[in-house]
């Protein structure tokens, strides 16, 4: 076990250095999903045709074939083909293409869900389109999208471990490599676990501000002043008791 403990303290820098790999790729990639996102949902639910059926074939396309898949073709395939990328850009645009079409759905679901009556009233009050979906229709669909976002940035950053296979040298491999000098699975695979988990807990704890801060700003949920007070406010209810 101190052999164990003394391999894992001498390998922190490397495993640092992972963690930086890793967290760039889960930034990167849910960047660029949130761009494919949004456009490519709130094209999915246009009314229009020529726009609507090929964001749908996007979508479906990258929902419709593995991460692993797309990565090699972009990191082996395309060298072939004259397109040379770098792993890191490589990783990014795999993960962004991939969770973004699922992102998309969540998008178009989002913005649907909207009551019309809004939208009738931004239109009587002569709002433009841009107007509209800017002032009305986004910011609460916005406060909808928050959650089943934060599960697909989980996702993506745990789907960012398949990085490994393109030369990039992220968490999970120097997780690899602390096994091969330990040559214990259980104690290497299990400090990666706990890394994995305390970035996803760090990812979701920034989330639920962002959902919170949503909620507030539309009324239907505490603000961000309330979500960070270390104290609860007290009410009149809670006043009575006391007394």
């Amino acid at each position: 076990m101190n052999s164990n403990v003394d391999a894992l303290i001498d390998a922190l820098p490397r495993l640092w250095d992972g963690i930086v790999v890793t967290i760039l790729l889960t930034l990167g990639g849910a960047a660029l999903a949130m761009v494919f996102s949004v456009v490519l949902g709130l094209a999915s639910g246009n009314r229009h045709a020529y726009v609507r059926m090929p964001a749908r074939v996007v979508v479906e396309f990258f929902r419709g074939t593995s991460l692993l898949v797309q990565l090699f073709w972009l990191f082996y395939v395309l060298p072939l083909l004259g397109f040379q990328l770098e792993p890191m850009f490589c990783g990014i645009l795999a993960l962004g293409l991939n969770y973004g079409a699922y992102g998309a759905e969540v998008v178009r679901g989002a913005v649907s869900a909207v009551p019309r009556p809004q939208t009738e009233a931004a239109i009587a009050l002569n709002f433009t389109p841009w107007q509209r979906m800017h002032r009305v229709v986004f910011p609460q669909a916005w406060a909808q999208m928050i959650p089943p976002l934060t599960n697909l940035l989980i996702q993506l950053l745990k789907g960012s471990a398949l990085a490994s296979f393109i030369l990039l040298q992220d968490l999970t491999y120097q997780i690899e490599q602390l096994r091969r000098g330990t040559g214990d699975t259980i104690f290497s695979f299990g400090v990666g676990l706990v890394l994995y988990f305390v970035i996803a807990y760090i990812l979701t704890l920034i989330m639920n501000l962002l959902e919170a801060r949503a909620k507030g700003r539309l009324g239907i949920g505490p603000s961000m002043k309330d979500v960070l007070r270390l104290r609860p406010e007290k009410t009149d209810e809670s006043v009575g008791v006391g007394r």
